[in-house]
């Protein structure tokens, strides 16, 4: 409502004229006046303190939900969710990156990049499953952070997911238009825009990528069962094409192709299994959808692991069949497959493949937007991003301007950049992300505040400190070297050792309810230490350019994201304290409050520990 001034009602003039205000972005009291932002710019290391040693719980993040004004709709079962998983994975990785890899990379041997990217992505999963279940709401990984590591780490890990989610749409949007042009018998290149007077990687603009963007958003504003109906039938064209290649692939298959196996060694297998753990991202879109899900309990843990085991399967037996195909060196990086059966007289069937290519890449994309928007909801409740972006409309049940935002910057990206650029920055920040979630589902295991020693909580520390350094230096070595092997007797038993020590001498603080990771700590601790292996194998660019976006995350952190959560932090404290009403939410300095049940957030308290 507006509030009336004088004989008017200017408010309510203004918002008719204008459906956003300034509060709607920045309602906070740090940016009420330009006095009480240099005045909260003050108090910057504070509140930094305050924020990083602060940690949300479990009912904090779905009594959050509240903030959207509406409840999505639960809609999903496990069918749902296994479609939207193959759909949400199987495009533009195995469509473009296999033959760029298989060219220039692991060769035939692609199949073990395959399954080494499989086997990280698998354990990722277990890692999601068992939060998506225990904590069902659309922040995903970003909600999972808060819980365990606090809101710095979530607030860091927030932004490269939405940098991961952009990324891979643009990636996909730019290799449709590569399998449209296969389609109308013409190259990439016909359907881009050259502009001579931008830089080398980012001079061919894509107009058809752009289009395909734009649609995809209309159908993802509309409905989410609407969207899991259309990946139905995409996914469904899409695993037909899939079984054709395979059948068709092996009939004109000749062994002689897999002579020279693996012609880079073993560094070439695990540098094309960085890059191709890009044709794995967008299974943790799923996990965003457990909101959505009518038994998390049940549907999550079916449709996050069954998409993921059928889809590296199916990945192994492609990566097969191209090589069984083609000598690995005649692969073309574009359009593998349908050029691999133009090569072996079988024109024809170059347009099947593209076709199916194109249904797969525009099931990425739908779930990918789902997924994004999602998130990036999830994030604007905390108000580390404006609230404006959580809104859920109340006739569609979707988040109209989360949708629309993200799918607007990745329109952009996929406008201007080449896929090489895109897929190792992909790469990176999906296995950081990985890497963070594996981490606090041991923290989640291990320590519980109040209840966990203080003994104990230090045993944690020294082992997990262990894990990563350890997994690290073995990254960094294999990063760094070519055929040396000492150190590797060095950092791999220092990691097995402290998963022992984790294993036998921290006891479990917390059980999972309904469904938890199997082989714990073991499962986790393979996972950092693979996701960290595989980070040592990108590209010196693709880190400069990541750390160049943690640089701007870290700046608008500082300035704006800090601030207004530690606001909302305060409002809701104060809200409890007036209202007398208080459940102890989130831990550090800020704890948090309800309000009759509705609302949940934190307010300030000093967590108590045991000292024996």
């Amino acid at each position: 409502m507006g509030v009336q001034n004088g004989g008017g009602s200017s408010e309510i003039t203004r918002r008719r004229g204008c459906s956003c205000t300034k509060d709607d972005f920045l309602p906070e009291e740090s940016f009420t006046s330009w006095g009480s932002y240099v005045n909260a710019i003050k108090h910057t290391p504070k509140r930094l303190v305050d924020r990083v040693i602060s940690r949300s719980k479990d009912l904090a993040e779905v009594q959050v939900k509240t903030r959207s004004e509406h409840e999505m709709k639960k809609t999903l079962s496990w069918w749902d969710l296994i479609w939207f998983g193959m759909g949400a994975v199987i495009g533009a990785g195995i469509f473009v990156l296999t033959g760029q890899e298989a060219r220039d990379g692991a060769g035939p041997a692609i199949v073990l990049s395959y399954a080494i990217s499989g086997v990280s992505a698998l354990l990722s999963v277990f890692c999601y499953t068992e939060f998506a279940v225990e904590i069902p709401v659309a922040g995903g990984s970003f909600a999972y952070l808060r819980v365990e590591l606090g809101d710095f780490m979530a607030f860091i890990a927030a932004g490269n997911i939405l940098l991961e989610y952009v990324i891979g749409g643009a990636a996909v949007a730019r290799s449709w238009t590569a399998y449209f042009a296969t389609l109308c018998n013409k190259d990439a290149a016909d359907f881009r825009i050259p502009a001579h007077g931008l830089p080398k990687d980012y001079n061919e603009l894509d107009p058809i990528a752009v289009g395909i963007i734009a649609i995809i958003c209309v159908v993802a504003v509309l409905s989410t069962k609407a969207s899991s109906r259309l990946n139905y039938i995409a996914s469904i064209v899409h695993i037909v094409v899939i079984i054709f290649i395979i059948i068709c692939g092996l009939i004109k298959a000749d062994t002689k192709n897999y002579s020279n196996f693996a012609p880079h060694g073993a560094r070439g297998i695990f540098k094309s299994s960085a890059v191709l753990f890009f044709a794995y991202v967008g299974f943790d879109a799923v996990s965003t959808m457990a909101e959505e899900t009518k038994n998390p309990a049940k549907d999550i843990p079916i449709g996050l692991v069954g998409s993921m085991v059928i889809t590296t399967a199916l990945y192994c037996i492609l990566a097969v069949t191209l090589c069984l195909m083609q000598p690995f060196g005649s692969i073309d990086a574009d359009a593998p497959y349908s050029k691999a059966f133009e090569a072996v007289g079988w024109g024809w069937a170059q347009y099947v493949v593209a076709a199916g290519a194109l249904k797969g890449m525009t099931s990425v994309l739908l779930v990918g937007a789902v997924g994004q928007a999602r998130y990036l909801t999830h994030i604007a409740r905390t108000h580390m991003l404006p609230p404006w972006f959580a809104k859920v409309h109340p006739k569609t049940g979707t988040p109209i301007n989360a949708t629309i935002v993200m799918l607007a910057a990745t329109a952009v990206i996929a406008f201007f950049t080449k896929l090489e650029i895109l897929s190792n920055l992909l790469s990176i920040s999906t296995l950081f992300i990985f890497m963070l979630v594996a981490v606090a589902l041991l923290v989640r295991r291990y320590y519980v505040s109040g209840e966990t020693t203080r003994e104990n909580r230090n045993k944690l520390i020294v082992f997990l400190l262990l894990i990563i350094k350890s997994s690290i230096a073995t990254a960094a070595y294999w990063g760094a070297t070519k055929n040396d092997w000492i150190a590797y007797c060095i950092t791999v038993p220092i990691w097995l050792l402290a998963t022992i020590g984790l294993w036998l001498f921290v006891p479990h603080a917390r059980d999972p309810k309904l469904w938890g990771v199997p082989l714990v700590p073991w499962l986790p601790s393979a996972s950092i230490a693979i996701n960290i292996f595989l980070l040592g194998s990108i590209d010196r660019d693709s880190f400069i350019r990541f750390s160049v976006w943690t640089a701007v995350l870290l700046l608008y952190y500082f300035f704006f994201g800090l601030h207004a959560s530690y606001d909302t932090a305060k409002e809701f404290e104060e809200k409890a304290t007036q209202d007398g009403t208080w459940r102890r939410i989130e831990e550090g300095n800020v704890t948090s409050v309800t309000k009759s049940g509705t609302d949940a957030e934190d307010s300030r308290i000093d967590p108590v520990e045991p000292t024996t």
